[in-house]
């Protein structure tokens, strides 16, 4: 890979921070719809659980954010919210840890956003593609996550528009 300098890497890191907050919004509403009374429903044996699912993103994200502001990784276990990993407290420490993740990736430096990370000896990136690849894995296991949803019980909210369920609480809301 080529090298990028630090005003390349700080215009990516800007042109990225929007779709990061836009991602994480949508990724807790998904996190959010999932029945706390079947947070354990997998569609297959082999599969995580929603529970499960929802604790990789979180946690993943964190790691990423995580290393790319300290400009390493740690990978050391992240510890689980208090009281287990439920929808619920997934949700409230998904939303603290994302918030002090953001705010931090706000005040990187070019330097910083540029510096080469290693991540378990596999890939050797820019902090700032990084902050792309979580993006991708975030997006990728919340898909999972929301084809889990109406299987268990939920309610699908909107992705990238209104969804079959968000429409009809919209029009529910209207008619009400």
């Amino acid at each position: 890979m080529n090298s990028i300098t630090p005003e390349q890497a700080a215009f990516l890191l800007q042109y990225n921070l929007p779709a990061v907050k836009n991602e994480h919004r949508t990724t807790a509403a998904v996190i959010a719809a999932i029945p706390s009374a079947n947070a354990d429903y997998r569609p297959d044996p082999q599969s995580k659980t929603a529970a499960e699912l929802a604790w990789h993103i979180a946690a993943a994200e964190h790691r990423f954010y995580g290393g790319v502001v300290a400009g390493a990784f740690d990978f050391n276990a992240i510890p689980r919210p208090e009281g287990g990993i439920t929808p619920e407290n997934i949700s409230k420490w998904y939303e603290a840890t994302f918030a002090k993740n953001f705010e931090a990736l706000t005040h990187l430096s070019g330097e910083q956003a540029a510096k080469i990370l290693d991540f378990r000896g596999a890939f050797q990136f820019p902090a700032v593609a990084f902050v792309d690849f979580s993006l991708r894995h975030s997006i990728h296991h919340r898909g999972q996550l929301s084809a889990y949803l109406r299987a268990m019980g939920g309610k699908v909210p909107a992705i990238y528009g209104e969804s079959y369920d968000s429409e009809l609480a919209k029009k529910a809301a209207q008619a009400g």
